[in-house]
């Protein structure tokens, strides 16, 4: 699954250069959606589970520049019925700028999460 995000001026690290921890943002998001579409279409559900963030792990490889849309792409690389795991990058005009890997779960009512916004 592909997404584009724009970055607003008030994310940078320092001048022209997005924050890491602004980029872990949209990868965990992107990374649980992209498992809340996998577990439905799995289970054959006719909307997506309500998911949440196990565990993510987001390597910065260089800088990402501010001043243009990025592209976060991710894929499930292993699932079971109830959770996924998603490997993920963020780009910035073809460059993968940085990398995600993270668990996702789905969750039953009762959960403090069970969809919250």
């Amino acid at each position: 699954m592909t997404a584009r995000w724009r970055a607003e001026p008030h994310h940078p690290a320092f001048e022209e250069v997005l924050c890491g921890g602004i980029i872990g943002t949209p990868l965990d998001c992107h990374s649980n959606w992209t498992s809340a579409w996998h577990l439905m279409v799995k289970n054959g559900l006719d909307q997506p589970p309500c998911t949440v963030t196990g565990e993510f792990a987001v390597k910065l490889l260089k800088p990402t520049p501010i001043d243009d849309e990025v592209e976060l792409s991710a894929k499930v690389v292993e699932s079971t019925q109830s959770r996924a795991v998603v490997e993920a990058s963020l780009s910035y005009p073809g460059e993968v700028t940085a990398t995600c890997r993270g668990t996702f779960f789905a969750v039953k009512p009762g959960h403090p999460a069970y969809h919250q916004r």
